[in-house]
């Protein structure tokens, strides 16, 4: 049966090219995005999942900077322990120059140069500092230890994070020579220090005890500097990955959609050519009445 009222072809024609003109419009929005699924309409579940990751992500990036500023203060603090350890040293080294000095003028210039060696140990630990930190001049945690986040651990499933801290000690180098920052004056040494033979072999081994302290606090902060590179680095490639998680699974696949427009394309021509041969039928019904 024929009608002039209700054209079925036309409508069957019209559903079918709306039909390819969104999934059309979807191509075009994927290749010109990059991206599958660009809001929650798309697909509600995994844009959420994605959204998580992408926060977990920055994130990530932000903590690795601060790591990497943390790793690079206490780096600062490390050559600063190895400047004093070699001053010391100097030092040990003046001390055992003196015992073969035989004239009172050259143990006065000895005497000199190590107390200036002193101040110059004085003035490293005051001024060894990053961003306001000093990890070795002594000081009252908090102000004198370095915390810097680690990493913010997600418990699966669910939006709740630990926070996993690094904590560095502040090695007190001052007080583990018994030094007077201000003045550079320090309990190991006096002016008679080097007076006798017992003396000088006294201060010697006083000197051989604070360097094997330095060593071993400089062995505590490059323990601690190999730590925070090595978080820094895992936390760096744990972004990556996050960034490739989110990537699989709402960016779209370009091949795929370049195949799936041309295909639609085509489709929609067909579609226009079959709603235009629909839409011609009822004028058919003129030749009956001729």
């Amino acid at each position: 049966m024929s009608s002039i009222l209700t054209n079925n072809g036309a409508i069957v024609a019209l559903q079918t090219l709306k039909n390819v003109n969104s999934s059309l419009n979807k191509a075009q929005s994927e290749i010109s995005t990059g991206k599958s699924i660009n809001n929650a309409q798309d697909n509600a579940a995994i844009w959420a999942v994605s959204k998580i990751m992408e926060t977990d992500q920055s994130a990530n990036k932000t903590i690795q900077s601060m790591l990497n500023v943390a790793g690079q203060t206490v780096a600062t603090a490390r050559v600063g322990a190895e400047e004093v350890g070699k001053l010391l040293t100097d030092i040990k080294n003046l001390a055992i120059g003196a015992a073969s000095s035989t004239t009172e003028p050259e143990k006065a210039k000895i005497t000199n140069d190590i107390n200036l060696k002193f101040e110059q140990i004085a003035a490293v630990i005051s001024g060894t500092q990053m961003n306001g930190v000093n990890l070795l001049k002594s000081a009252t945690a908090p102000a004198g230890e370095l915390k810097v986040l680690g990493s913010l651990d997600r418990a699966a499933g669910t939006a709740v994070t630990t926070k996993n801290m690094i904590t560095v000690d502040n090695v007190g180098l001052d007080t583990a020579l018994n030094l007077d920052l201000t003045t550079g004056a320090t309990t190991s040494f006096t002016a008679t220090t080097l007076d006798t033979d017992a003396a000088r072999q006294t201060f010697i081994g006083a000197m051989e005890t604070a360097i094997s302290s330095v060593v071993a606090k400089t062995a505590e902060l490059g323990s601690a500097g190999k730590r925070i590179t090595d978080q820094a680095d895992f936390v760096g490639k744990l972004a990556d990955s996050l960034k490739q998680g989110i990537g699989s699974l709402v960016d779209a696949d370009m091949e795929e959609a370049s195949a799936r427009l041309q295909a639609l394309q085509t489709q929609q021509q067909l579609g226009i050519q079959a709603l235009s041969i629909a839409n011609q039928a009822p004028s058919a019904i003129l030749s009956l009445f001729r």
